[in-house]
């Protein structure tokens, strides 16, 4: 495989990498990167931007767990390393703090809206809100209310589901929230895209017409970097 095939990109800036144990060319938006550092520690970088090889795993608990548990790594990297026995627990934390982070910046920026009446009043908007973030363990109800009303307006936002109240209140700094709304733009792109993986830690949380990567499928990486 030539080096431009390996590091291959689409209009988009979509990459495809082979993840290391199921073998699957997935778009990279579904996997997650890790590598070694000095020690010879195998480390998550959720960011994708550590120096070093990657190794990529499809964003799953269980294919992770499997990594671990059958020597995926040191495999992968034809050296011995170190791997934590509650690595999928440090993943999935890194990629709930990493949503907590967008959606304080959401707010900060402007296009977070927050509670029930305020989303009611943004679908009237001439930019409605595309993205719900809904918390895992609030009420149904109110989250099929929004939805219903956003239909009536010929919208059709996305959902997640997938982050408690209690997370999603630490990070605005606002008590019980519930129902929150992003507009349209890179943060709720972003979101729904860490939502995807984040949905592969989190089985039991629920989100709904998550935002695909757009474009046809690239070419491999190999499990590069």
């Amino acid at each position: 495989m030539t080096l431009a095939e390996q590091i291959h990109a689409d209009e988009d800036g979509t990459r495809a990498r082979r993840c290391i144990v199921t073998g699957e060319v997935l778009p990279d938006a579904q996997l997650i990167r890790f590598v070694a550092d000095p020690s010879g520690a195998v480390v998550p970088d959720i960011l994708g931007k550590l120096p070093g090889r990657g190794m990529w795993v499809r964003a799953r608990h269980d294919v992770l767990e499997k990594a671990v548990a059958k020597n995926h790594f040191s495999k992968t990297a034809k050296r011995s390393l170190a791997v934590a026995a509650d690595l999928c627990v440090r993943v999935e934390a890194l990629l709930v703090r990493r949503m907590l982070d967008d959606v304080g910046l959401a707010r900060r920026g402007g296009s977070l809206v927050l509670g029930f009446d305020a989303i009611l009043r943004a679908f009237q908007l001439r930019n409605p809100p595309n993205l719900l973030v809904e918390a895992a363990d609030g009420a149904e109800d109110g989250m099929r209310k929004l939805l219903a009303a956003a239909t009536v307006k010929g919208l059709n936002p996305a959902v997640i589901r997938l982050l408690s109240s209690a997370e999603l209140s630490l990070a605005l700094g606002r008590e019980n929230v519930v129902h929150a709304a992003v507009k349209p733009g890179r943060l709720s792109e972003r979101l729904s895209v860490e939502a995807g993986r984040l949905g592969g830690f989190r089985p039991a949380g629920r989100h709904l017409d998550l935002v695909e990567p757009a474009g046809p499928n690239p070419a491999p990486d190999e499990g590069c970097r």
